[in-house]
């Protein structure tokens, strides 16, 4: 079996490393949280000291990490993979992070004779766990499908979209979606809970027509329900939309709603919610309106 190489062992990439355990393959694991590692040695893991120790020991080496600066120091610092790894060898980043540094970052590694992925998933913690994640990836077609076979192990639908960097600029794109669907859904839910309307008919009836999507089925849940533990944190949507807007701005395209959808989410974060789903977003609607889904029906 190839060895791999895991790096960034959170809330995605520990159920994410441990789908490739479970196939089998020997799996070496580094992750500043020591209790992400701890967890994985149970399992079958070898633990490292750091991404260096990693990349060496490794032919194929995933990374599944917050942000670009995060990756940027796993690749690239003194004990990061750059100093570890061996020509010939592939990195694979699942992250969520900067087009345009991804591109740069890909271009260091080529000089050092190593190939890289980007891949970011869409699926959220259930997707990670369930091995049912979107995956997007760029660069080149023929290291895709080396690496093909472990993306399978993790996700279901899985589509080279072009060269390095396009995996990341389509899960840019991802997230404008899911944001301003998260937005509408918030606000169509608390205009039927102010109006005195059983929200629950109303999110299953929508759920029958043109307005059907996987945000109103499982974050309309969410909102009805209260229930704000994180599957994917404010905090990193807020992240993405930091990544579109600024992508906007340097290809002159405007996102008007993006905008307005991170104020929302920031006006979340301001009340202590930056932690909290991002389905949590409906608590700005709500505040807006001066009602929360649930409360008692306003008089007719």
């Amino acid at each position: 079996m190839v060895r791999i190489g895991f790096i960034g062992l959170g809330i995605m990439g520990k159920p994410m490393a441990g789908h490739l355990i479970k196939a089998g393959h020997t799996l070496y694991i580094y992750d500043v949280v020591e209790a992400s590692v701890l967890e994985l040695l149970g399992q079958g893991a070898i633990a490292c000291k750091n991404s260096k120790e990693v990349a060496g020991n490794s032919e194929i080496v995933f990374l599944m990490l917050p942000d670009t600066p995060d990756v940027e120091q796993a690749l690239f610092a003194p004990d990061g993979v750059a100093s570890g790894i061996r020509a010939g060898s592939i990195v694979v980043d699942m992250s969520s992070i900067s087009p345009i540094a991804t591109r740069g970052f890909a271009e260091k590694l080529a000089g050092l004779g190593v190939e890289m992925l980007d891949a970011p998933v869409s699926g959220g913690q259930v997707g990670a766990q369930n091995g049912t994640l979107s995956i997007m990836v760029g660069g080149k077609a023929a290291v895709f499908e080396k690496i093909k076979p472990y993306f399978e192990r993790m996700g279901k639908n899985i589509v080279l979209i072009g060269g390095n960097g396009d995996g990341q600029v389509c899960k840019v794109a991802n997230q404008i979606v899911v944001a301003l669907t998260l937005e509408a859904v918030s606000e169509a839910l608390v205009f039927a809970s102010k109006a005195g309307t059983d929200v629950v008919k109303v999110r299953e009836a929508l759920l029958g027509g043109f307005a059907q999507s996987k945000i109103l089925e499982v974050h309309g849940e969410r909102m009805i329900k209260r229930a704000f533990q994180p599957g994917f944190r404010i905090r990193l949507h807020q992240k993405d939309l930091n990544l579109a807007l600024q992508a906007g701005r340097e290809l002159g395209v405007s996102l008007p709603n993006s905008a307005s959808t991170q104020q929302l989410f920031t006006a979340v974060a301001a009340e202590g919610g930056i932690d909290l789903d991002h389905s949590a977003l409906v608590k700005a609607i709500e505040k807006l309106a001066g009602h929360a889904i649930g409360e008692e029906k306003i008089s007719r």
